[in-house]
């Protein structure tokens, strides 16, 4: 299983740029709704994979959450030299979902929906290789400045599921006095997290490649050799049975 990161903010909160520095030969990115990278020579970076003129590409645009599954079991599967699989844009996925259904009535479509969105997150999540990290870029739900949520459609992913919990890293993207910034701890009304330990500060720059650098530290800590733990000494009242 490997390491799954979410990025989430407003629009222009600096997660697409937060890709700038990462290795594209190690980088995978699916674009959901085909926008350019907000950052300088992006297209020579990535390329759109095709299976007969470019089989090594490393960019994929596509809206549709089959497709979508079916790339990320594409990268797991058969791209071994990928480390980074970015899903840029996630809450599209959602949203294109339910504009097609959207003259349907009924309910069904909005457990579908969620089904969908909570299928791509657990692909991604649980059956990646131990050396790909999976991260999802996706719009922050601002309705109430109370609680900033992970934006989704139906209540059913939010009540029921909701999708920030399948993540071990929460990071909530924002930009301050002209830099963006990202939040690895909770202020309160947002939802941010890491593992105790991984990030010293509780706001740092909003470079993917400093992040991954330091989850890659902290989970090499956590594999070395730990020596074993004292046994505690009996108890008074056990010396004497």
């Amino acid at each position: 299983m490997g390491t799954n990161i979410l990025i989430y903010g407003e629009s222009g909160s600096g997660k697409s740029t937060a890709l700038r520095n990462l290795n594209p030969k190690e980088t995978f990115i699916i674009n959901v709704v085909g926008k350019p990278l907000p950052f300088r020579g992006w297209q020579k970076k990535y390329t759109t994979i095709d299976s007969k003129t470019n089989p090594t590409g490393n960019y994929f645009c596509n809206v549709n959450y089959d497709a979508v599954g079916k790339t990320i079991d594409y990268v797991i599967d058969k791209r071994p030299e990928i480390k980074n699989l970015v899903i840029d844009d996630f809450q599209y996925i959602m949203a294109d979902d339910f504009m097609s259904r959207a003259l349907e009535k009924g309910f069904d479509k909005f457990a579908e929906i969620a089904l969908h969105a909570y299928d791509i997150v657990r692909k991604a999540s649980f059956t990646c290789r131990d050396d790909l990290k999976c991260i999802f870029l996706s719009h922050s739900d601002n309705s109430n400045p109370e609680k900033i949520k992970l934006k989704t459609i139906g209540k059913m992913l939010d009540e029921k599921i909701a999708l920030e919990g399948l993540f071990t890293i929460v990071l909530y993207s924002f930009a301050h006095e002209d830099k963006y910034k990202f939040l690895t701890k909770s202020n309160g009304n947002t939802i941010a997290k890491a593992p105790m330990g991984m990030f010293e500060d509780k706001c740092i720059d909003n470079d993917l490649k400093e992040v991954i650098a330091k989850v890659d530290e902290y989970y090499s800590f956590l594999d070395e050799d730990v020596p074993d733990m004292p046994k505690p000494k009996p108890k008074a009242e056990e010396k004497t049975k």
